[in-house]
């Protein structure tokens, strides 16, 4: 096949045609295309090695996948199947992609937990890295010699959060003349979704400038001002018997109304560093299915539990169910005043089985004057029903300083 046409926005076609380049890169913001059109360029490499004769693996990786749902399987499928002189050349199951002739595969992994099982992977032709944002340096410095057939290459796609990340100083900020970067935004995709621009544009009439640049239009989000844990917090993985140096747990609980979440939060405080370690996330969770939530956290009944008090009637049902369960203390400025104290320990570290939680760290926020943008000393509504119950789990470690009104 001399020439083909390929459904890839024209900004990209120079990062796949220019030549001598080992790692191919693009960074942006939602609704790009980037993703799409990697999946796609994949199943090209894919289909020129048959034609080539040469046999290996099409390795797509994340920093955490733990099934096969989490990965690119389903990205690509769809990709290869947009294009039929592709789909008439791979043999697509449930679980797995290859080339008609079987002498390319597709190989998915988590990099975080399965480094040492890539290196045996068959000759990997190509690996394509994407959510690349939080993959570690350790891990960069392991998977790049595993990527060594001649040839060979590895791509890259993230959505940056971090100015300094390592993804962000290997392939943005490097200097390295194998690498070619792109920026990619929803301004440079020409198939940018009507109901996606609809999401866009209630985002810039509803969120602040500094989130919707970098949900949008791929800026950093680090160190903001408005962010309430900027600069304090980091999502790191660590034993799971780490707590038993520990004094003792915590366990802190908000509950959900209509629209929000019921919360329940474990951590542990070593030192000056308070560990977060497990949560229990339901939403629209009735309250007869609340014991069964909480149950998922284990050693949930062997130790206190600190909540929301404003609901005690919800707390009356969880003491009857068997849980050890009082409710914290308020007063006025005890919002504030539990801030000050999250902000007080050295580090707060966020295991990363808790998604809500380090999402939520991210984006909770204090208000912003819409017209100029000056942080208000006033918390944003939502994005907080995690750090609510961190808050009560840490009752009676948070001291009374502040005099004034309650911030919500």
């Amino acid at each position: 096949m001399s020439s083909v046409q390929l459904p890839i926005p024209a900004k990209l076609a120079p990062l796949f045609t220019a030549t001598n380049k080992r790692y191919r890169c693009s960074h942006g913001g939602r609704g790009s295309a980037k993703t799409r059109t990697f999946a796609l360029m994949t199943a090209v490499k894919a289909y020129q090695a048959m034609m080539n004769g040469e046999s290996g693996v099409i390795l797509c990786a994340r920093e955490f996948m733990n099934s096969l749902e989490e990965s690119s399987m389903e990205e690509i499928k769809q990709a290869i199947r947009s294009v039929p002189w592709l789909a008439a050349n791979f043999d697509i199951g449930e679980k797995y992609i290859r080339t008609i002739d079987r002498s390319v595969s597709y190989v998915f992994a988590g990099l975080r937990h399965n480094l040492d099982s890539i290196k045996s992977k068959a000759r990997i032709l190509l690996c394509w890295v994407d959510e690349a944002e939080t993959v570690s340096e350790v891990a960069w410095q392991k998977l790049d010699p595993t990527v060594r057939e001649a040839g060979s290459e590895i791509w890259v796609t993230w959505n940056p959060e971090i100015d300094g990340s390592p993804t962000d100083k290997r392939f943005r900020k490097s200097q390295d003349d194998s690498i070619i970067t792109v920026e990619m935004n929803y301004t440079d995709n020409p198939w940018f979704p009507e109901v996606l621009e609809i999401v866009r544009a209630k985002d810039q009439k509803n969120l602040d400038p500094a989130t919707y640049a970098w949900v949008w239009e791929g800026a950093y989000l680090e160190n903001s001002e408005k962010q309430v844990l900027a600069g304090k917090y980091r999502v790191a993985e660590f034993g799971d018997e780490l707590w038993r140096q520990a004094d003792r747990l915590f366990f802190g609980a908000d509950f959900g109304f209509a629209k929000d979440p019921n919360t329940l939060i474990r951590s542990f405080i070593i030192g000056n560093t308070l560990h977060i370690e497990y949560e229990a996330y339901g939403e629209h969770t009735e309250l007869d299915h609340m014991p069964k939530l909480y149950d998922t956290i284990p050693e949930v009944r062997n130790w206190p539990i600190k909540a929301d008090s404003a609901r005690p009637e919800t707390i009356s049902y969880l003491k009857r169910q068997g849980f050890k369960i009082s409710s914290a203390d308020k007063w006025q400025g005890s919002v504030e005043d539990g801030i000050a104290h999250l902000r007080g320990f050295d580090e707060i570290i966020i295991h990363p089985r808790c998604k809500n939680v380090a999402k939520e760290a991210r984006l909770w926020s204090y208000k912003t004057d819409r017209v100029t943008g000056e942080v208000l000393p006033k918390l944003a509504d939502g994005n907080e029903h995690c750090w609510d119950a961190i808050r009560y789990s840490l009752d009676g470690h948070i001291k009374r300083k502040t005099k004034g009104a309650i911030f919500f």
